[in-house]
């Protein structure tokens, strides 16, 4: 599998490709790079986003998951640039509970891409799984200029 790893501010994060989309973000580097055009196509975009020049990515993904899951996520790639929704927004709109949509948060394979940090809890600002936890979570809003209080 394609991968490239890419140094951000939030740490070491790698980039994989697999069938020409994007299925995983994972936190690390990798010894093995790969300089496929969508794996740098998506470098472009992450370091850009993580300059605070990107609102939206423009890549092809597919993430491995349930069905329900893939509604979360996909409900997820709908919450705009600076905005957050709680658990039980996104539970609203792909079914399931709080809890499950928190389940499906924390296995989200491709965080930033996927923006599992623009869901917070009702009053605080809920888990995060990825690089410093709620560390990463309040600098990727912050980066956004969302979630106001819950900083």
């Amino acid at each position: 599998m394609p991968q490239r790893s890419l140094h951000t501010p939030i740490g070491d994060i790698t980039v994989s490709e697999e069938d020409g989309a994007i299925v995983s973000v994972d936190w690390g580097w990798v010894v093995e790079q790969s300089a496929t055009p969508l794996l740098l196509e998506a470098e472009v975009q992450l370091h850009a986003y993580l300059d605070g020049e990107l609102k939206t990515f423009d890549l092809p993904l597919a993430p491995f998951g349930t069905p329900y899951r893939q509604r979360v996520w996909q409900a997820l790639t709908e919450i705009p640039y600076g905005a957050t929704r709680t658990y039980g927004d996104i539970a609203a709109v792909a079914g399931g509970s709080a809890r499950s949509v928190g389940q499906a948060n924390g296995s989200n394979p491709i965080p930033l891409i996927i923006p599992c940090h623009r869901v917070v809890a009702g009053s605080h600002l809920g888990g995060y799984s990825g690089g410093d936890g709620a560390d990463t979570k309040r600098w990727l809003l912050a980066l956004e200029g969302g979630a106001g209080s819950l900083l």
